[in-house]
């Protein structure tokens, strides 16, 4: 993986500069420069609009009790499409707008959920048999463990504790 950050950090300046070079030599230096910041501008406008539009999914799918779990990784994408956009060259802000489009993000946060489901699948498998393991019979357990269990069956949820029919709720009977 560090191979492959460093080969990014190497390749990609250099491959930007070289687009630069090449869309200046038509249009001059002083245009290109201008439209290295329109796009800048304009993505930091559209990556804002995203981010706004996406904070409010993600209070729709709160206020329905749900987990907004495709919108957090959304967002996530949206930040590192602004982080692109930002960054000056032609490459960098190509890649950021195919993040802030729908179509893109969806293709992006698809292939990462799936991959982090893998990856939780096979965690969850290591620990699960790991942990089958570790638990042991009860005279293994410590005795402050033992003792905690002793004083948690005791525990009764009030909610559960019925009222007698004759009495008045205001005025509850002591448990």
């Amino acid at each position: 993986m560090f191979g492959v950050l460093l080969l990014l950090m190497l390749c990609v300046p250099l491959l930007e500069l070289y687009v630069i070079i090449l869309i200046a030599e038509p249009i001059g230096a002083g245009s290109t420069i201008a439209l290295l910041v329109l796009v800048s501008v304009v993505g930091a406008w559209m990556v804002r609009r995203s981010g706004l539009g996406l904070l409010r999914q993600i209070n729709n799918r709160l206020n329905d009790g749900q987990l907004p779990a495709k919108e957090m990784v959304d967002g996530v994408l949206i930040v590192v499409a602004g982080v692109l956009m930002l960054t000056p060259g032609f490459i960098t802000d190509a890649v950021g707008l195919g993040l802030l489009f729908l179509p893109g993000r969806v293709l992006v946060r698809t292939l990462l959920m799936r991959r982090f489901a893998r990856r939780v699948n096979l965690a969850s498998a290591g620990s699960a048999s790991w942990g089958a393991e570790s638990r042991g019979s009860d005279a293994r357990r410590s005795t402050q463990q033992r003792r905690d269990d002793r004083n948690f069956r005791n525990v009764v949820d009030v909610n559960e504790v019925p009222y007698p029919q004759n009495s008045n709720p205001s005025n509850p009977p002591d448990v």
